[in-house]
């Protein structure tokens, strides 16, 4: 697959800036992983009541109505808005300042070894940036200020991955996805792979269905017990007794 994608990705290195790639790409990739998986599972609703009925994972007095959805879907807009708008106001620092990319874009590809290693090394920094900044998100003050937006969903939606409060969509959505690939130096497609991967996982972990493997189940009940499942992958929730199995954290 990569031997096939080299002659056409060195055709866009060579006729494209570096900095038009990467705000470009970054942007075909968030409007096509997130909104494409969003739209389908909010649609099942309309186009197949019958089986979306069979997988809810939420009773239907619990689902959000029609005009919660539509406010939620301007939400999502907002603050990918607000993403785009960060990265372009960073590249065009990084221009201004002489900077190169924060990637790297080279005429080759990454080989297959090199993009399977950094996209488990950005998941494990993911979920190591994100699982203290989700669970500091849920103290009195913060929830209260910023986090309780989010939770306004006790049912959630695909869209209401990115129903947030604007400094959650920056502290707890963008960086802990942004940050990993830049600290590894991570080639372009490397970063846009990690990105559309965790775009789809978030649309589908709030989809609210069981019908994608239980995926969606864990943070389902965190929208309903707010005090589980706060990690990406599991693996802190289950270090630190977070994981619903009623286990004693440390200190407890």
């Amino acid at each position: 697959m990569l031997d096939i994608l080299s002659s056409p990705w060195a055709t866009i290195v060579a006729t494209y800036s570096p900095r038009k790639i990467e705000f470009f790409g970054t942007l075909l990739i968030q409007l096509i992983f997130f909104w494409l998986p969003a739209i389908a599972y909010t649609s099942l609703d309309t186009l197949l009541p019958a089986f979306s009925a069979r997988h809810k994972l939420q009773p239907a007095p619990k689902q959000p109505t029609a005009a919660e959805i539509k406010h939620c879907t301007l939400i999502a807009l907002r603050n990918q808005a607000q993403s785009i708008l960060t990265s372009l106001a960073l590249i065009a620092l990084a221009a201004l300042t002489a900077r190169p990319s924060r990637f790297r874009i080279t005429t080759t590809l990454p080989t297959l070894p090199e993009l399977t290693r950094d996209l488990a090394l950005c998941g494990l920094l993911r979920e190591l940036i994100f699982y203290p900044t989700h669970r500091l998100l849920h103290t009195p003050r913060l929830y209260r200020a910023v986090h309780k937006v989010h939770h306004e969903f006790t049912a959630p939606v695909a869209m209401a991955a990115q129903y947030a409060h604007p400094v959650e969509q920056f502290v707890a959505n963008t960086l802990p996805i942004a940050l990993p690939p830049v600290l590894l130096g991570a080639h372009i497609v490397t970063m846009w792979v990690f990105l559309a991967g965790m775009l789809v996982e978030t649309a589908t972990v709030h989809s609210g269905y069981d019908f994608l493997g239980g995926v969606a189940r864990k943070h389902d009940a965190h929208h309903e017990r707010f005090t589980v499942h706060y990690g990406v992958f599991g693996l802190l929730d289950w270090a630190l007794g977070t994981d619903g199995k009623g286990r004693k954290r440390k200190g407890d």
